[in-house]
């Protein structure tokens, strides 16, 4: 195909491009009618996160949409930001970072193809269908030049899927393997179907631990769609101001972004709340998507033994058995999510450093944690919850 006829532009805003013309590219799975496999790089989701203020001027988000045409039709475009710090990104250069000051460089800004505050894969690379090759070497090709032409340190894709993590790799990108845990449904009918693959013990403490949860003195429900009312982001809004100034510093999310949310994408929310007399004291909030459910945000205002893990662990396995999804991903980190079922898995992410020895460094950091992730995901698999063939084993 003619290279001559593909041009790149970068955007401020989503503001300048239609809905239609951007989910052409971010999930064209919909002309189904069903759900996009992930609602993160939508239309809807990345203009609530920009109408809302928590991406944009002071926040450390800067949009720079890389958008790519053929002929005048929009084939592919990435969800691109300059950075001025790496908070909100889940895979950690800080070190990188330090070493490249330390060393007289300047890091920061950097170029983050990413879905802000979302440390949950899906492509990062939108193309239109049928456009998969031309699209996605023409938005490498452009982020590396954008970041070479404004001499940035750096640019990074950071929770792609597989598929683009191997094609970038092809392209002369770096690839880092990093590990989260996932729940996956193996054709479960309801939770005592997934208890009875665990070993005994297991299952007896997950029984425990739901008993003592739902002891708290109240109930505990499940708002998705046309049953989330605004009320219920006032109760949420507390719960997340205290998570997010006790891991963050101060909440990444503006208050905002929640009354958009309610307008744009309540079909796209499951929200899980504890309520006593019909005053909520803790909620954990999900995304839906095709396959998969999205857990993203808890708080709370009392604390209750093993509430957390109800609202965020076992109510997200019941949700996906409903709805018959195939996987929960519960967000970042978390060994304790081993003993409740879910599962080390490999996330990835892509990388591009302008200074030849720096990236040589790089380079050889990334071999050496890829092998040290997929020994630790080998061991860890072996403490899974789940019944081993050794009968031995089960008790």
């Amino acid at each position: 195909m003619d290279q001559a006829h593909i041009e790149v532009q970068v955007l401020a805003s989503l503001a300048q491009i239609s809905a239609t013309e951007w989910d052409n590219c971010a999930c064209p799975e919909v002309a189904d009618g069903g759900r996009p496999l992930d609602p993160f790089t939508t239309h809807r989701f990345l203009l609530a996160l920009e109408e809302s203020g928590s991406v944009g001027r002071g926040t450390g988000w800067q949009p720079q949409y890389l958008t790519t045409y053929l002929d005048g039709m929009l084939i592919a475009a990435a969800p691109m930001y300059a950075k001025s710090h790496s908070q909100g990104e889940y895979i950690f250069d800080h070190n990188w970072a330090h070493a490249y000051e330390n060393a007289g460089g300047r890091y920061y800004p950097k170029l983050q193809v990413a879905v802000p505050f979302t440390p949950a894969t899906g492509r990062r690379f939108l193309v239109r269908p049928g456009y998969e090759g031309i699209g996605m070497s023409a938005l490498v090709q452009g982020a590396v030049q954008l970041a070479a032409d404004n001499q940035v340190s750096s640019l990074h894709a950071t929770f792609c899927t597989e598929d683009e993590a191997l094609a970038g790799e092809q392209m002369g990108l770096m690839l880092r393997t990093s590990q989260q845990f996932h729940w996956l449904n193996d054709g479960y009918a309801d939770f005592d179907g997934f208890l009875d693959v665990l070993s005994s013990r297991k299952r007896k403490n997950i029984r425990k631990e739901r008993a003592q949860a739902c002891a708290f003195g109240g109930e505990i429900r499940t708002y998705t769609g046309p049953t989330l009312r605004p009320e219920h982001w006032d109760a949420f809004w507390q719960f997340y101001q205290d998570t997010g100034a006790r891991k963050w510093g101060s909440p990444y999310l503006t208050r905002q972004f929640f009354d958009i949310a309610q307008e744009t994408m309540a079909d796209d929310l499951a929200l899980v709340l504890a309520e006593r007399n019909g005053y909520p004291i803790a909620g954990a909030l999900n995304f839906i998507g095709r396959e998969t459910l999205f857990g993203r945000y808890w708080g709370c205002v009392e604390h209750h033994p093993c509430l957390h893990f109800e609202l965020c662990y076992y109510r997200a396995i019941d949700f996906a058995i409903a709805e018959g999804l195939s996987r929960v991903e519960a967000g970042a980190q978390g060994e304790h999510k081993l003993a409740r079922g879910y599962l080390p898995t490999r996330t990835h992410s892509l990388h591009w450093v302008g200074d030849p020895g720096f990236a040589d460094a790089i380079k050889n950091y990334l071999d050496a944690e890829a092998h040290a992730v997929g020994e630790e995901i080998e061991i860890l698999t072996d403490y899974g919850p789940f019944r081993k063939s050794n009968p031995e084993e089960q008790q």
